[in-house]
């Protein structure tokens, strides 16, 4: 690759399959060329490395960035092998210095070579020391390169995936990864592979010594085996129990005014003492078997020591080896087992983090959707099209949506009524991109929502929740969905908030706070009343002027100023073509709405023109004499403060 192009033959001859993915990949980047999927296993030329990195990661879509991200570490774990290679022979320099005292320096009194030979251990135990300083620190760098490439993308796959797994803990599992990479367990398995070397070390001292270490390397490799299938599954268990119980911890800290004011205090810490409990029971068996392994392995060392030194000795009384070879065994002895002990006592982290790097995969995987390439499209008008949507929530027996469709156009506004757990608030989120149907398809302007990016597609969608779910920061950020951090400019995103504000009848109550727009608020929007912060969603939710307004309950918590500035809202994005989706109960919002759709255990029971749903709804009452439909005023919503319910009973005016 020369010049920003591409060179047929980089390497002189045929391409290999590694050489074709870095073309295939640099193309596609560069040139936005569609290639066919690869092999993870060729993102990995042949290195020493390569077959380690192929281990780690399956070769399944969806997990290419993991393979990318891998791929751009590659050079620090080469040069962590490199430098450990390189101290792994430094590591030979106190037995060279032993044998060379004792056998040369004693029996002459040459003190001219202590010296010499003092000053080079002394250097190249110098040198052992800054590359042991050098690799650990590249391989720090190794878990912060990943943590760059990979965390902002764990975080996209885990909002991918809310909806299918709410409680994911991908940061948690992710940092376990980086943890393990930039900790001891990486250079002890980057030393393991030496034991051999310092095995063959001690068979040339006398092949008695050699094998002393070879059955005991073998004795204590047999333990770390015992270990690893012995603690593995309690580790698997308390990992799990751990993330249970910060799962629930984080839950009831969200909740944490609820609880207080239903008098759970007691019963929730009673709840998350028990779930405690269990993981650190879990734990703390996991950490006990472990230790009974490290425990046998560091007694056998150190017999291991002993006897090499009595071996040694015995030997040398008898004339097999030298003096300086008495204490140079002990010393290799100990080199050549010390990557077993070392492996033992960081074996949980591995294996934490190889389970936590099969979560990131499976996550990876599970949501392969999210990267893929996509054609720009031209900007939707607010045509929406709802086709045999049907949603099944984990762990329950019915369905909540089944086979919904209708569709809406650019103007029009559309009211869904419905019994509570009708499917409404589900319905809402499926229209607004929140959740992905498991059938079905939801269009925009004749365009599925996948075919646009996320944030993209959010771009045209308003969406109020019946929780208002505002975040920390200040208001303006909060209308603005925090876009300044995405690179908008600050005074177009303050403007635009501001326009927000004044479309939902919210900027005046905005100036009378505090600090106006730069008010600050807590984590969940705390510093706001509940209307309050319903008015300021609703500004969100008009941000940008979106095509399709979607509100679910947008006047649960207002007052009469407050409905009346919704029902503005409302008829004045109608007014510049966007379609309005408005779930609501009370009558006085839908009093102006263009069509109704009524729900009944996750089906569409009535849908059409607002005037023969009302008929309907008439004709179909069992007794009792038909009321009215409501007629309130823009201005007047509170008149009509009456339920509509999912059954064939019209909205009823109140008496």
């Amino acid at each position: 690759m020369k010049g920003g192009t591409l060179s047929r033959q980089p390497f002189g001859g045929k391409l290999n399959m590694g050489q074709k993915c870095v073309r295939s990949t640099y193309a596609r980047r560069r040139y936005g060329i569609g290639v066919p999927q690869v092999r993870v296993a060729s993102y990995f030329p042949q290195d020493p490395t390569r077959h380690v990195l192929k281990n780690l990661l399956p070769s399944k879509p969806g997990t290419e960035p993991l393979a990318e991200a891998l791929v751009a570490c590659r050079s620090h774990f080469v040069w962590a092998a490199v430098f450990s290679a390189l101290v792994n022979l430094l590591y030979l320099t106190p037995t060279l210095y032993m044998m060379q005292v004792y056998d040369r320096v004693v029996p002459t009194g040459g003190i001219l070579t202590l010296t010499l030979i003092t000053c080079v251990a002394v250097l190249a135990l110098g040198a052992l020391a800054g590359l042991d300083w050098l690799r650990g620190r590249l391989m720090l760098r190794a878990g912060l390169r990943l943590d760059r490439m990979l965390s902002g993308k764990v975080l996209q796959r885990v909002m991918d995936l809310q909806a299918k797994a709410p409680n994911t803990q991908a940061l948690r599992e992710f940092d376990n990864v980086r943890g393990a990479i930039g900790g001891q367990g990486m250079l002890a398995l980057f030393d393991a592979p030496w034991t051999p070397i310092y095995l063959l070390c001690c068979f040339l001292l006398h092949p008695a010594i050699g094998v002393l270490t070879l059955v005991g390397g073998l004795t204590l490799f047999t333990l770390a085996w015992l270990n690893e299938r012995d603690t593995r599954p309690r580790l698997n268990r308390a990992i799990q129990s751990q993330n249970h119980a910060y799962a629930a911890q984080e839950g009831i800290a969200g909740q944490a005014e609820v609880v207080r004011a239903l008098g759970m205090r007691q019963s929730s810490i009673a709840r998350q003492v028990e779930q405690r409990r269990h993981a650190t029971a879990a734990q703390a068996d996991a950490q006990l078997a472990g230790g009974r392994y490290s425990g046998a392995i560091k007694f056998l060392r150190l017999v291991m020591q002993s006897a090499a030194l009595g071996l040694a000795a015995y030997l040398a009384v008898k004339g097999e080896i030298s003096q300086g070879s008495i204490i140079a065994s002990s010393v290799l002895l100990s080199r050549a087992v010390a990557p077993v002990e070392l492996l033992v006592g960081v074996w949980p982290n591995l294996v934490q983090a190889v389970a936590s790097w099969k979560t990131l995969t499976e996550l990876f995987g599970a949501t392969a959707s999210v990267e893929r390439e996509r054609t720009a499209l031209p900007d939707p008008k607010g045509r929406l099209q709802v086709e045999a949507v049907s949603v099944k929530f984990p762990e329950t027996e019915n369905p909540q949506l089944r086979g919904v469709a209708f569709a809406l156009k650019p103007g029009e506004t559309l009211g869904v009524v419905g019994a509570s757990g009708s499917g409404k608030t589900t319905l809402a989120r499926v229209v607004a991109g929140a959740l992905k149907p498991q059938a079905g398809a939801v269009r925009l302007d004749g365009a599925e929502y996948e075919a646009r990016e996320g944030d993209e597609l959010a771009r045209w969608i308003g969406y109020l929740p019946q929780v208002p779910s505002l975040f920390a920061g200040t208001i303006k950020d909060n209308i603005s969905r925090f876009a300044t951090a995405t690179g908008v400019d600050q005074d177009t995103a303050d403007r635009g908030a501001v326009k927000a504000a004044m479309q939902a009848g919210a900027h005046e109550l905005i100036l009378r706070l505090p600090n106006g727009y730069d008010t600050l608020l807590g984590p969940f929007g705390q510093g706001l009343s509940a209307g309050q912060a319903q008015r300021v969603a609703l500004a969100r939710a008009l941000y940008n002027e979106p095509v399709l307004l979607v509100l679910d309950e947008p006047n649960s918590n207002l007052d009469q100023e407050g409905e009346a500035a919704l029902m503005q809202a409302i008829l004045g994005a109608a007014a510049r073509g966007a379609a309005v989706v408005i779930i609501a109960h009370r009558a006085g919002v839908l009093a102006r709405v263009d069509r109704l759709l009524m729900m009944r255990d996750g089906m569409v029971q009535l849908e059409g023109p607002r005037e023969e749903v009302l008929e309907k709804m008439r004709a179909t009452t069992p007794r009792g004499p038909a009321p009215t439909a409501p007629q309130q005023a823009p201005g007047q919503p509170q008149q009509a403060q009456g339920r509509i319910a999912s059954s064939a009973q019209p909205p009823r005016r109140s008496q």
